[in-house]
């Protein structure tokens, strides 16, 4: 079944064209001032799909001659451990003209279809149903939406699936529907690109502690953030807060997360790679990594750099008050760590608890030069073990929860080169 622009019983008026226009000038505005890619792309389908009332929507981003999904939204098996295991797949499809995603990047223009399994023998593109088969979902309309950037290059394809009409029926994606995402998408392209560069900027200066400490990798940082927005969003969720407040949180505390250990680009690396224990001096002098971390992000103009130091300074205190570096008068003056005990429960920011949980998560599943990776059991028996000593009692009680979830993200993010920077280059890119 080809491409094609369908006459519909909604019609579109000139006032409606202009009702498109305002929906699409608020949206655009708040798309921009995102700053992180995942949150950016979650944003998009959200109303995208609220927009079309579709079920369901993936965002596939150009990866040399490949889409990769880099997001995924699914109403219908929301609230099932699926649904946001899904976000966190490595799936990858050809640029070509086999699939529907791939048939829209490879021509740069939308293609919408009726029904995925009617799709005609005689048209270059079909549906592969493995998603359908695993997942016990349906999937019909389909609207495929080539992403352009100002430079007329795809950077990926925002695929929209199964509109509903107002009895809640799947139905055809409507004339309405594709007009209202041909506008947006030259949008939400630019800003996609936008987050991109983002996000590698912050990988870039990352690689610099990597230099300096083989221990923080790109796969590891990566699952920092994603660990961290995981388990913040189930813990704002538990407390009722609303959506957009914990959507605006995340979109700081991702890239924030990421920022955690940034510090220890000050360590000397007889500290930093010294393959045995460290001297109880070290030691001392590897704690200074969260001073100079509060020292390097440090900012009233920045929320982003704000929060960042925040978690450089918090994330090695412990619930107990066991942890460091404690209540430190002058934090930008300060040349050593005093033996004073920790910041206790409430006392430390609550980025401060989430960021420790997910940095020792990893820390223990993770092979090291002197350890070998601890087995799922063993390490969720620790976390739960350590839960009102190390850790935030409710922290832990939101991590146990998205459990499937952060071991999806440990999945993703592995520490496999080709895999570490999920963002793709702006510049790799299909004319």
């Amino acid at each position: 079944m080809p491409a094609k622009k369908k006459k519909t019983s909604r019609g579109v008026s000139e006032k409606a064209d202009k009702d498109i226009l305002q929906k699409i000038l608020k949206i655009t505005e708040d798309i921009h001032n995102i700053s992180d890619i995942d949150i950016l792309l979650d944003k998009i389908l959200f109303e995208v799909r609220k927009f079309t009332n579709a079920e369901a929507g993936t965002i596939f981003l150009v990866d040399g001659n490949i889409l990769r999904i880099s997001y995924t939204q699914n109403e219908v098996l929301f609230g099932k451990s699926i649904s946001n295991r899904y976000k966190y797949l490595n799936h990858e499809i050809p640029i070509n003209e086999t699939s529907m995603a791939g048939f829209a990047a490879f021509n740069g223009e939308m293609l919408v279809v009726d029904d995925a399994y009617k799709i005609s023998s005689k048209e270059k593109y079909s549906f592969n149903k493995d998603f359908d088969i695993s997942s016990g979902y349906k999937t019909q309309s389909v609207l495929n939406m080539p992403l352009k950037t100002a430079r007329s290059r795809v950077i990926g394809v925002m695929q929209i699936i199964n509109a509903k009409n107002d009895m809640g029926k799947v139905v055809p994606f409507s004339e309405e529907d594709q007009l209202y995402i041909s506008y947006f998408a030259n949008d939400a392209a630019i800003a996609i690109e936008k987050a991109i560069s983002t996000r590698q900027m912050v990988l870039r200066m990352l690689r610099m502690v990597e230099f300096r400490d083989p221990k923080e990798t790109g796969g590891h940082v990566n699952r920092m953030g994603a660990y961290s927005v995981e388990i913040y969003h189930q813990w704002a969720k538990d407390r009722g807060f609303p959506p957009e407040l914990i959507r605006r949180f995340k979109d700081k505390l991702r890239i924030a997360s990421m920022l955690h250990d940034a510090g220890k680009i000050a360590i000397p690396d007889s500290i930093l790679k010294k393959p045995a224990k460290l001297t109880p001096e070290e030691f001392g002098t590897m704690k200074m990594h969260t001073i100079f971390g509060y020292r390097l992000f440090e900012s009233k103009d920045s929320e982003i750099d704000a929060m960042a130091a925040e978690i450089a300074l918090a994330h090695h205190e412990k619930w107990d008050g066991t942890g460091y570096p404690g209540r430190v008068k002058d934090v930008m003056t300060l040349k050593k760590l005093d033996s004073e005990s920790g910041k206790t429960d409430l006392e430390i920011p609550v980025t401060g608890r989430i960021v420790a949980v997910a940095d020792v998560y990893d820390a223990l599943v993770s092979k090291r030069i002197y350890k070998e990776p601890w087995d799922e059991t063993r390490v969720i028996e620790y976390i739960k073990d350590n839960s009102e000593k190390h850790f935030d009692p409710e922290v832990v009680d939101a991590f146990l929860k998205v459990y499937d979830v952060i071991a999806a993200i440990r999945d993703k993010y592995t520490e496999d080169t080709e895999q570490e920077e999920q963002a793709p280059n702006p510049d790799s890119v299909k004319d």
